[in-house]
């Protein structure tokens, strides 16, 4: 699948917007990675608000010259994701790439491999970006594909958490970071925030007081991670 630079989405075609920071790497060389930086790409499906809290203590902390790293691009598989709004005003590199507009998972999967690629990710990191991986896709990238779970693993893995942990009657709910493994939020725990499961919680609210502690433990994992890398 051929590549271009547009300002619109084109159906089947991986649709690039161009910064300061990525340009260069599209007008021929090819992976965007000066310096020998420590490049992150995070992948997306929606509003991105733990993109944008890794982006944010990213600046804060100031990864670059403290940790030799810097989030590189965002993708998304949907054209209307409001994270690659906030992605853009930051200065940095966006594509999407519509999994509807190819015929198979693996298909798809290949594609955001190569898209990826592109820019010599150190660690990618998954932030609310809706798909199942194929194995090919976890194997390429293995022990450097991160995922925040919204439940305190090993406890309900899959979907609908929330609703399972009040209907289960847990005193208490959380959120997990995790290394991305072959099997569904069963990789290697890296941190986990506690929050309690009031009376009259329902799995709104309950999400919403998780997604409080999810700003906060996944930015540090990440760092921490990126340390642990020297």
């Amino acid at each position: 699948m051929r590549c271009l630079i547009f300002s619109t989405t084109v159906r089947g075609i991986c649709v690039r917007v161009g910064t300061k920071q990525g340009l260069w790497g599209w007008l021929g060389e090819g992976r965007d990675n000066p310096g020998n930086m420590k490049n992150i790409v995070i992948l997306i499906s929606g509003s991105g608000s733990n993109m944008a809290a890794i982006v944010r203590r990213a600046q804060q902390e100031q990864w670059e010259s403290r940790l030799g790293a810097r989030v590189a691009a965002v993708i998304s598989n949907k054209a209307d994701a409001k994270g690659l709004v906030f992605a853009r005003e930051q200065g940095i590199a966006t594509a999407v790439l519509d999994h509807k507009a190819f015929a198979s998972r693996e298909a798809f999967d290949a594609a955001l491999m190569q898209e990826i690629d592109r820019h010599a990710p150190t660690l990618v990191v998954l932030a609310g970006f809706m798909r199942i991986l194929t194995p090919g896709f976890v194997g390429h990238y293995g022990g450097r594909l991160l995922n925040i779970h919204p439940s305190l693993l090993p406890a309900f893995p899959g979907l609908h958490t929330h609703e399972r942990a009040i209907e289960a009657g847990c005193k208490f709910a959380g959120a997990t970071v995790h290394e991305v493994t072959a099997e569904l939020d069963h990789g290697p725990i890296l941190a986990q925030a506690v929050v309690p499961v009031l009376p009259d919680d329902t799995s709104d609210v309950l999400a919403a007081r998780v997604l409080t502690q999810e700003h906060r433990i996944y930015p540090q994992a990440v760092a921490d991670f990126l340390r642990r890398l020297g």
